[in-house]
């Protein structure tokens, strides 16, 4: 999908929401992108389509685009809270931006956290080893049915299908 109609798709007010976003931390909105696009080309070569639907994929995905988000950021601010943030906040105003039902996006959001949580463990690693770790977690993923045991699975990823 082009911008352009990626675009069409968000609310006035949650483009509005993403611009001042960016202009909060303009050096992070190419690292963002291109992070986006990484992830997007390593979750398809390693899932094929798979990682757009709520199972597994979808885990692996969304944990290593937040760690991806941080470490591309990374370069541009030593500072590992700042770019944990910024990864929450981008990640956050996507699925605010894009409405997906509330199991799924608490799958989403959870899954988020996970991936900041091994940015923090791994910022050293590379990107290689950071996605085989995150295979390794996603083959150990959790099925749920229910966003209340959410807490029950903290640092690991859940899948809904």
């Amino acid at each position: 999908m082009n911008l352009f109609g990626l675009l069409k798709r968000v609310s006035f007010k949650h483009l509005i929401k993403g611009v001042a976003l960016g202009l909060k931390n303009p050096l992070f909105i190419f690292p963002t992108i291109k992070a986006t696009k990484d992830c997007i080309r390593v979750s398809t070569a390693n899932y094929g389509k798979q990682h757009h639907k709520n199972g597994p994929a979808n885990a692996f995905r969304h944990a290593f685009w937040n760690y991806l988000i941080a470490k591309r950021c990374l370069m541009w601010s030593k500072n590992k809270e700042t770019v944990v943030a910024w990864a929450k906040k981008v990640t956050d105003w996507h699925e605010a931006s894009f409405p997906n039902k509330n199991i799924a996006k608490c799958m989403d959001l959870h899954n988020n956290e996970v991936g900041r949580f091994i940015f923090k463990l791994n910022d050293h690693k590379s990107e290689d080893e950071v996605i085989e770790l995150l295979k390794q977690m996603v083959m150990k993923s959790n099925k749920i049915d229910d966003i209340s045991v959410l807490s029950e699975h903290k640092n690991q990823m859940v899948h809904i299908l």
